[in-house]
């Protein structure tokens, strides 16, 4: 029993000394960071991530956004493309080194579609407006040409009535 708590003790030791490492960052909506880390032959790399969005109003980062998520890229030594693909907003990604050496490791989180979708929003927005402008400046000289004609109209009549009955000899 006093053998096998010690080799628990002993597990859990090494468990504790394994060589692994750590790294926190922000990475802004359009960028990207990229690491280069130095990787022995045939070793896991297992990297967790969680993407949220921060509020300026609150200063506090918001709860996860459907839609936003992180794409994760990695290249061997040969530069050659070991990993790419799309994630979700939370999890974790896995990879196998295959041959030892300076292994790029980039992420940049999927929100430049969000960017974009806002892009097309302000641009649809933006003519849009520009369509309101130009119909109501149409609206504008439309009344203004509209009143123009009845002012003529009246003072047409008026001069046509006014001779009518000089004619007739009323007034």
């Amino acid at each position: 029993m006093k053998a096998t708590a010690s080799c628990v003790g002993l597990l859990l030791l090494f468990a504790w000394f394994s060589p692994s490492r750590a790294l926190y960052f922000h990475i802004g909506e359009t960028e990207k960071k990229c690491f280069i880390e130095e990787i022995p032959d045939e070793t896991m790399v297992i990297g967790k991530y969680r993407t949220q969005l921060w509020d300026k109003q609150t200063g506090s980062f918001l709860p996860a956004t459907p839609g936003l998520g992180m794409h994760v890229e990695i290249k061997d030594p040969d530069t050659k493309v070991i990993l790419s693909r799309q994630y979700g907003s939370d999890g974790r990604f896995t990879f196998t080194s295959h041959t030892p050496g300076e292994h790029q490791i980039c992420l940049h989180s999927n929100s430049t579609k969000m960017a974009l979708f806002a892009g097309g929003k302000l641009y649809r927005e933006e003519r849009f407006r520009m369509t309101s402008e130009s119909t109501n400046q149409r609206v504008l000289w439309w009344s203004i040409a509209q009143t123009i004609i009845l002012i003529i109209t009246a003072i047409w009549q008026m001069r046509h009535l006014k001779s009518f009955f000089e004619a007739k000899k009323l007034v």
